[in-house]
């Protein structure tokens, strides 16, 4: 870890290769069998050949017995595997190079493929869905269908909303060139966006970092060059987005969801009125964020802050980690909780199953992608050097050993609702950030590090509650309106961040844009409210390991390995956490509060009030 002043150049630090990550690449040619795109075309032939076999029950699904019912989905295994394989490797070719047309034309090829042999297949799901339920109760509780008895009773409350196979196939022809192709331009667009900061030309994703910055003139600046930076391309990106809302409005219209949340729902088995009690809680909770704010303005010495601060450091020094560092020091937290997470760790930096350096044409953001449990999952990041990046890959991991371990569930269960998807992620986080907290004793130091740790929590919880809000008018708007300006969307936008922020941070003018560049409004709407629940209910677990102690690692293991193969509120329970108890966000919430009085102390005690 390298401390620098406050107020000292960086000039020798960028080239650095371990401060940059440079060597940290992925290897994703696993995937394909070391064969490329050779091995891409081999996987589609598979698939064919699969989806021929499958063809083969077209009708006969209502008369099968459970022992034909399980052959038939170790059919549809095959296929999804095969189709995840091939998917993968394209889709994360070009993430981190948008800006090659091959690689993208790789990806629209393989889409095209995958969508007509998909539609081939149709007819199993609309098949299932019309079997009686006291016939389908019978077959999914015999053991031969336990390794996709969860999937496929689950996949029966989409019934309402199918339409006729003829129907389903043309929305799944039609979104190819639809709903796909207007994800990935705005993912074409965002990555080639230029900022122009007093040291040369960078990428978005550095920029927004140096808002993290402890000097205030170095936050301004960078923040009025990301506005600028956006300006040029805002009425095509609000463009993108109004005819994604408008694609998602017609599907809903056509499937007979009532609101434009209805389907996210759907899929994250969340009631709407489950939801709706989350995002309640969370803004009745508001003033968390509020008083922050306002002391984190007596901690930086000015009377409110601007929405360009509300990233920095309250630290007099900024800390900067080298990649071997950072990932000794997250492999040492997961090691301190588990041996067996931490020999997963050891295996995601020595296999190269971690791409990090920030490069022109990246994706930008942190993700995690799963694959398939026959492969193993990738992270992507953008390595900055900060200790947000540290905290970043413990959350990636967290995601990333949620998926290995849950590869035994096979391809119908790996995966969990993304209600739950954060779990992991954030709990590894947590166990991450207590490490580094245990290991601090200057005063001065646990503040920054408590304060880093809530603005964490109140951007999971409360800012992507914010969001969730300002889509919720967004797609109101858009269905009762029609097309809004940009205008209308910074608005909107504009809005729903001042209820969260209040009267403690002043919003300036160009903030008004920053909507635009956000992905999960256009690849995944509604899916923002999952940081929360998520966040919220790893809060609980956690707790429940203070509580507990290693007596709760067995526990925990099992749920990471339980992938997606139970409801949620059955998940819940094997930590012992009430999903369906109302109050349960209320408890969640609770923490942060706690976690901010924390932070009030340690100012005190830093002597910085």
């Amino acid at each position: 870890m390298t401390v620098t002043d406050a107020n000292a150049e960086h000039a020798d630090t960028p080239n650095d290769p371990d401060l940059t990550a440079a060597d940290i690449a992925w290897d994703l040619e696993p995937l394909v069998a070391g064969k490329g795109t050779e091995g891409v075309d081999e996987l589609m032939a598979r698939a064919d050949e699969v989806a021929t076999a499958i063809e083969g029950y077209r009708g006969r699904i209502p008369g099968l017995d459970a022992a034909g019912l399980a052959e038939l989905m170790g059919h549809v295994a095959d296929l999804q595997d095969a189709l995840g394989r091939a998917g993968s490797y394209v889709s994360l070719r070009f993430a981190v190079d948008t800006l090659d047309a091959e690689l993208g034309a790789a990806m629209q090829r393989f889409s095209e493929q995958a969508t007509a042999i998909s539609n081939r297949v149709l007819f199993v799901e609309l098949e299932w869905a019309e079997v009686d339920d006291a016939r389908a109760t019978e077959l999914t509780a015999d053991p031969a269908l336990e390794f996709c008895r969860h999937h496929l009773r689950s996949a029966r409350r989409y019934h309402p909303y199918l339409l006729t196979e003829p129907e389903e196939q043309i929305l799944g022809e039609k979104a190819v060139t639809g709903s796909s192709a207007w994800s990935r331009l705005f993912s074409e667009l965002t990555s080639a966006i230029t900022v122009d900061l007093p040291d040369g030309p960078t990428s978005l994703e550095q920029a927004l970092s140096v808002l993290g910055s402890p000097t205030r003139d170095d936050r301004r600046v960078a923040a009025e060059a990301v506005t600028a930076a956006l300006e040029p391309g805002l009425r095509t990106r609000g463009f993108v987005y109004n005819t994604l809302m408008a694609d998602l409005a017609s599907d809903d219209r056509l499937r007979g969801h009532d609101s434009w949340i209805a389907s996210r729902n759907l899929s994250n088995e969340a009631s709407d009125e489950s939801v709706q009690a989350l995002v309640d809680s969370v803004v009745a909770r508001y003033d968390i964020p509020q008083r922050w704010y306002a002391l984190k303005a007596q901690l930086l010495g000015v009377d409110r802050l601007a929405d360009y601060d509300r990233n920095s450091s309250v630290a007099d020094v900024e800390e900067t980690f080298g990649w071997s560092e950072a990932s000794e020091l997250v492999l040492d937290a997961y090691g301190s909780f588990s041996g067996e997470l931490a020999g997963v760790v050891q295996r995601f930096f020595d296999d190269r199953w971690v791409d990090a350096p920030v490069r022109a044409g990246k994706r930008p953001g942190a993700f995690c992608a799963y694959t398939v449990p026959s492969a193993h999952p990738y992270l992507l990041l953008n390595w900055t050097s900060r200790r947000r990046d540290v905290l970043t890959l413990a959350h990636e991991l967290g995601h990333g050993l949620h998926a290995y371990l849950a590869r035994e569930q096979g391809v119908f269960h790996q995966a969990t609702p993304l209600t739950l998807a954060e779990t992991a992620s954030v709990f590894g986080e947590t166990v991450t950030f207590g490490r580094l907290l245990d290991e601090t004793t200057d005063p001065a130091a646990r503040l920054a590090l408590l304060a880093e740790s809530l603005e964490g929590q109140i951007a999971t919880v409360f800012r992507q509650v914010a969001m969730n809000r300002f889509e919720d008018a967004a797609h109101t708007r858009r269905r009762t309106e029609g097309e809004l300006s940009v205008e209308a969307f910074g608005d909107e936008w504009e809005r729903t961040q001042r209820d969260m922020l209040g009267d403690a941070v002043e919003l300036t003018p160009g903030y008004r844009t920053w909507w635009s560049y956000i992905p999960h409004f256009i690849g995944t709407p509604g899916y923002v409210y999952a940081y929360a629940y998520g966040q919220l209910l790893a809060l609980a677990v956690y707790a429940r390991y203070e509580a507990e102690g290693a007596g709760f690692v067995p526990a925990y293991l099992d749920l990471l390995r339980a992938g997606g193969s139970l409801p949620p509120e059955e998940l819940g329970r094997i930590v012992g956490v009430d999903l369906a108890d109302p109050g349960f966000w209320d408890g969640g919430l609770a923490i942060i509060d706690a976690q901010l009085a924390a932070a009030e102390q340690a100012a005190r005690d830093a002597g910085r009030l």
